[in-house]
C-alpha cells in the first residue's frame, strides 16, 4: 500500500535553495550520492567485522549507470539498506543524521572513524539535476520489506513496498531537461575520476573500476617503499617530473589527518605550481583550494591531505576561524620543518644538491613565518659564487674576520648576475672577500629579512658602490690629484656624459681600479628589485628613472692624461671610459654603442 506525506523540512524553498545556493558545482550531487552509497557499503563491512551481521557479504561495490534515452542517472551499492521507517526517518527528516545515530550506536565497536558520510542535506543535492528521485531500497535485516521511495522536488513524497530482493540501495535520478549534459558517458566518467578516484569502496563505471580503494596514504609507511611513493605521485601528476621528496602525515591526535605532501622541482617557477594540493575527506575529493588548511608557503608543495575534521561546504571566514583548521595549519608547519631539518642532519651533501629546487620554497616559508624561520635558520643555505653551500652561522664565521667595516657591522656582499656583474665580483675577490649569489625571485624580500633577523649584518650588492665604500675601513686613500684638479676632471665628466641621472663624484681608488665606475645605490636597486615582485610598499619605483653614481678613479693614469690633454679631446677620452663603464655592466646600447664603436676605431687610428 503506498502512503503518501510530506517532508519535514522547515521552510517550503528548501528544494531551490539546495538547487541554486547549496553547492557552487552542480556536478557535485554526483559526489554525494556516490560517498552515500560507500557510506552505506562501509557500514555494512562494519557491521559483518564485528558480527551484527552474519550472512554473506558478497561483492562489496558502488555502481554507476548512465541510460541515456530513458534520461535516468543510477546509483547502486549493496549496503545496508533502509526499511520504509528508516527512510521516513533518514531521508524524509533532512535535519536528521543517519550517520550520527550509527557511529553513536556502535561507537564503542571501536574504529567508528572509518565511517564516511551522512544521509541529509547531501542526498537532496540529487535535486539539482533531476526533477525525480526514486530510492528502491531494502535493509540487511532478516524480514524487513523493500521499499520504493519518490519526490519530484516538492515537499510530497510517496512511498510503497517495492519488489527488491537483494539487500541495498538503488538512487535513481530522473534527469531533468536543463542538466541533459550528465547524461554523457564521458560527463560522468570526468566526475567520477575528479571526486572520486580514492574513496574506499570499489566503483564501477560502464563494467570498468574506476578507483584506487587503498591509495597509500591510508597505509602505514613502514608497509611503503621509494617506488610506492613515487609511482602514486605519478598517478596525482602524471606529466610532472619526479618529486625531490616526501612526508607522510599521520596523526589522529588532537585531530585526524593522514596524507603525503611532495616536494616538487621549484626552480624559480613561484606561481605555476599552486593548487596541487588536494583535499580529501575519507577518500572523498572535496578541493585543491587549500589555502585556509595549508600555510601559505607550503601552497608549493604537491600531494594529499586527508581529514574529517575540516569544515566542508561553509564559508570562507568560517574555515579561517575554525579551531581544527588552525591546528591542522600549525601540525603541517612543523612536519615540514621537522623534515628538511632531518634531510640536512643526515645528509647534507643530498640537501645541497637539491638547494636550487627548494631554496625559493624555504625562503618564502622564512618571510611568511616567524615559527618555520626559527627551525629554517639552522638549515636555509647562503650559496657563493664558487658554488659552496653555507649556513648563516658558518657564512658568519667565514666572513666576520675581513668584511666586518669599520663600525663593527658585518657586510655581506652578493651578486644577483655572476656574468653581468663580473668586474664587480672580481674587485670584491681581490680584496679577500667573499661574494654570495642571491638570483632567484625571492631573494629581495629575503635579503631585507636577513637584515632585520640578524644582529649587526648589512648585505649590499657588489655593484652599488664602488669596492671601497661597499666594506669602509679606517684606510685613508691619498689622491694624486689636488682638489682644483678633482674639480676640474668632475666639470669635465660632467659635460661629456650630459645625463642629470648620472651624479658624477671624483674620488682616490687603487690606480688599478677601473678608471669609471658606474653603480646603482643599493637602496634605489633594492626598491626597484621588490616593486617588481609586488613588495616594499614602493610600487611607483618601478616607473622612476633609475639615479647613477659615476666614481671617477682619481689615480687612474687615463683621468690623469685626461687633465693634461688638448681641450677638443678632454671631453672625448672622458666619454669613451664612461661608455667603457657603461659596457661593463651591458647599459650601452642603440645609437651611444654606434658613436662609442666609431669613437674607438678613431682613437686606435690615432694612435
Amino acid at each position: 500500500m503506498e502512503e503518501r506525506g510530506n517532508i519535514s523540512i522547515h521552510t517550503e524553498n528548501i528544494f531551490p535553495i539546495i538547487k541554486k545556493f547549496l553547492y557552487s558545482d552542480h556536478e557535485i550531487f554526483l559526489r554525494e550520492l556516490v560517498s552515500n552509497a560507500v557510506d552505506a557499503t562501509q557500514k555494512m563491512k562494519r557491521l559483518s567485522a564485528i558480527g551484527e551481521y552474519k550472512g554473506d557479504l558478497g561483492e562489496l561495490k558502488v555502481v554507476v549507470k548512465v541510460d541515456k534515452d530513458a534520461k535516468t542517472i543510477v546509483i547502486s551499492d549493496n549496503g545496508i539498506g533502509m526499511t520504509a521507517e528508516e527512510i521516513k526517518k533518514y531521508i524524509n527528516q533532512i535535519a536528521f543524521s543517519g550517520a550520527t545515530e550509527f557511529v553513536e550506536r556502535y561507537k564503542d565497536a571501536g574504529e567508528q572513524n572509518q565511517i564516511i558520510g551522512q544521509f541529509g542535506l547531501g542526498f537532496y543535492s540529487a535535486f539539482m539535476v533531476a526533477d525525480r528521485v526514486e530510492i528502491i531500497t531494502k535493509s540487511y535485516k532478516d524480514e524487513t520489506e523493500s521499499a520504493h521511495w519518490t519526490c519530484d522536488g516538492s515537499t510530497e513524497f510517496a512511498i510503497a513496498p517495492a519488489h527488491k530482493e537483494d539487500r541495498g540501495t538503488k538512487v535513481i535520478l530522473n534527469v531533468a531537461s536543463d542538466s541533459e549534459e550528465f547524461l554523457e558517458p564521458a560527463r560522468i566518467r570526468t566526475i567520477l575520476d575528479k571526486y572520486c578516484k580514492f574513496l574506499p569502496v570499489p566503483v564501477e563505471f560502464e563494467g570498468e573500476i574506476i578507483n584506487n580503494p587503498n591509495p597509500i596514504w591510508t597505509k602505514q609507511p613502514s608497509e611503503l617503499t621509494d617506488e610506492d611513493y613515487k609511482n602514486f605521485y605519478k598517478e596525482l601528476y602524471p606529466f610532472s617530473e619526479a618529486p625531490l621528496f616526501w612526508i607522510h602525515l599521520n596523526v589522529d591526535y588532537p585531530f585526524n589527518l593522514t596524507g603525503i605532501l611532495y616536494f616538487p622541482k621549484l626552480k624559480n617557477d613561484f606561481e605555476i605550481q599552486r593548487n596541487k594540493i588536494q583535499l580529501y575527506s575519507k577518500q572523498v575529493f572535496i578541493t585543491d583550494e587549500v589555502k585556509d588548511v595549508v600555510p601559505e608557503f607550503l601552497m608549493l608543495l604537491h600531494g594529499v591531505i586527508d581529514s574529517p575534521d575540516i569544515p566542508l561546504n561553509v564559508s570562507r571566514s568560517f574555515l579561517q576561524a575554525d579551531s581544527n583548521v588552525k591546528k591542522i595549519n600549525t601540525y603541517i608547519t612543523k612536519k615540514v620543518a621537522d623534515k628538511l631539518s632531518d634531510i640536512f642532519k643526515k645528509d647534507r651533501e643530498t640537501f645541497e644538491k637539491n638547494w636550487d629546487d627548494i631554496n625559493v620554497f624555504i625562503k618564502y616559508g622564512m618571510l611568511s613565518d616567524d615559527k618555520f624561520y626559527e627551525k629554517a635558520k639552522d638549515f636555509v643555505l647562503l650559496q657563493n659564487t664558487e658554488g659552496k653551500y653555507h649556513t648563516l652561522e658558518e657564512y658568519k664565521a667565514l666572513t666576520q674576520a675581513n668584511q666586518t667595516d669599520k663600525n663593527g657591522q658585518l657586510v655581506l656582499l652578493y651578486t644577483t648576475d655572476a656574468d653581468k656583474q663580473h668586474a664587480f665580483v672580481e674587485a670584491a675577490q681581490n680584496r679577500s672577500y667573499d661574494v654570495l649569489q642571491l638570483d632567484s625571485i625571492i631573494d629581495s624580500h629575503f635579503i631585507g629579512m636577513l637584515e632585520q633577523k640578524l644582529e649587526k649584518t648589512s648585505l649590499k650588492r657588489v655593484d652599488s658602490e664602488t669596492i671601497g665604500k661597499l666594506i669602509e675601513k679606517d684606510e685613508a686613500k691619498d689622491s694624486v690629484l689636488n682638489d682644483t684638479e678633482k674639480e676640474d676632471l668632475k666639470k669635465i665628466y660632467e659635460t661629456a656624459i650630459n645625463n642629470q641621472n648620472m651624479q658624477v663624484e671624483v674620488a682616490p681608488m687603487a690606480p688599478d681600479d677601473a678608471p669609471v665606475i658606474i653603480t646603482l645605490p643599493e637602496f634605489m636597486r633594492r626598491m626597484k628589485d621588490m616593486s617588481k615582485t609586488g613588495g616594499g610598499g614602493m610600487m611607483f619605483m618601478g616607473n622612476m628613472p633609475d639615479t647613477y653614481n659615476v666614481t671617477v678613479n682619481a689615480n687612474h693614469s687615463i683621468n690623469q692624461r685626461i687633465l693634461k690633454a688638448k681641450d677638443d679631446n678632454k671631453e672625448r677620452i672622458a666619454r669613451q671610459a664612461f661608455d667603457l663603464a657603461l659596457l661593463s655592466q651591458n647599459m650601452l646600447s642603440g645609437s651611444a654603442l654606434t658613436a662609442f664603436v666609431k669613437r674607438s676605431v678613431d682613437l686606435i687610428d690615432k694612435e
